[in-house]
């Protein structure tokens, strides 16, 4: 379904009932498409899977290229505030 912005204020409830029942709906700003409301669960669906960085450079195809060494001295990992 398609709201003009001002019933989309008016109305946020409605919308939000029908996004979650019907799907994304489609909001208008003077006549043209503007913004997609959409739940939680669809947008979580198409954002592209979180990875940690270590394992997108374990995975990398550059992961051959990389020579990365931990150093085991405790001191270098002291903080002082």
């Amino acid at each position: 379904m398609t709201w003009q912005i001002q019933e989309a204020k008016n109305k946020l409830s409605e919308v939000v009932d029908k996004t979650l029942h019907d799907g994304p709906q489609v909001i208008t700003r003077r006549g043209q498409k503007v913004v997609v409301m959409m739940s939680i669960k669809d947008y979580e669906s198409i954002l592209p899977e979180q990875k940690k960085l270590g394992d997108f450079l374990r995975d990398s195809p550059l992961s051959s290229e990389l020579k990365i060494k931990r150093d085991k001295d405790p001191t270098l990992r002291e903080v002082d505030l």
